[in-house]
């Protein structure tokens, strides 16, 4: 790969931004900024604490189907967005299942009921469940679960190759993940209005048919990852097979609305070729 398409970044309206693109085995395929400074990832913090929580259901502290977060809820629900928690608010304000409300506050609580069922803060044992395991030194959670990661774009591909060839998890609960969790749900995508459906899997958004979308019009309906409000993304995409990761120091706004479906849709050309 030339890194033609990750060149693109230097078009962005940002001070500063840093990108690249994994393989499955961990190869990496080009980068472009500094991959080595350390972004706020805003939203991009919930596919981390996702699969620390993930670490837990395998490990036995947790199971999916328990319940947690408010009534009727649990831990699924929370990972996928259906606790009926508020966005920013620790109300209900659906029945657990009903819709697709995105919740940082659900993630909030999720954090909180793993911390209380290994004896461990969330924190730290996002780090040890994860971070440390994947050599993710430059990357550490400061606050909420749902938002307060910190990272570069170079911990951020270690992840992804992870996330495409897992040895910290099963491969069938890393599909999972990835797969639909209550299907035909609607609701609002953050940044992109109302979505039937908003399909979401277990801590990652999925593709499908969403338009519009922060992803681009190349990326396969299989595409999965999460975006941040802090101009921050990372994708992955079964059918290409590989991942991008994307990190600015600008808020997400109708800048990267414009440059990220072309940016992607550059990435994706290029590699196929």
């Amino acid at each position: 790969m030339s890194s033609q398409s990750l060149a693109l970044i230097e078009n962005w309206p940002v001070p500063t931004a840093a990108a690249g693109v994994v393989r499955a085995d961990g190869t990496v395929l080009g980068t472009h900024g500094p991959v080595g400074h350390r972004f706020p990832l805003a939203s991009v913090t919930k596919p981390l604490a996702a699969y620390a929580a993930l670490v837990a259901y395998e490990e036995g502290a947790v199971e999916l189907d328990e319940p947690a977060g408010p009534p009727g809820s649990t831990v699924r629900h929370l990972l996928a967005h259906t606790s009926g928690l508020a966005f920013d608010e620790h109300r209900v304000t659906a029945t657990a299942g009903e819709r697709r409300l995105y919740s940082n506050a659900g993630f909030e609580q999720l954090g909180d009921h793993i911390a209380r069922a290994t004896d461990i803060p969330f924190a730290e044992y996002l780090r040890q469940a994860v971070l440390a395991p994947l050599g993710m030194t430059s990357t550490s959670l400061e606050g909420s679960p749902a938002k307060d990661g910190v990272s570069t774009v170079e911990d951020l591909l270690r992840f992804a190759a992870e996330v495409q060839a897992p040895r910290l998890l099963d491969p069938r609960t890393v599909a999972e993940a990835m797969t639909v969790q209550y299907p035909g749900r609607k609701g609002v995508l953050p940044g992109y209005g109302h979505q039937n459906p908003n399909d979401w899997g277990l801590g990652f958004e999925i593709r499908d048919g969403k338009s519009p979308h922060w992803t681009g019009g190349s990326s396969s309906p299989r595409t999965f990852g999460h975006f941040g409000q802090s101009g921050t993304f990372l994708w992955i995409d079964p059918d290409a097979q590989l991942a991008c990761a994307a990190l600015t120091d600008r808020a997400f706004g109708p800048w990267a609305t414009e440059a990220w479906p072309a940016f992607t849709d550059a990435v994706l050309a290029e590699l196929r070729h």
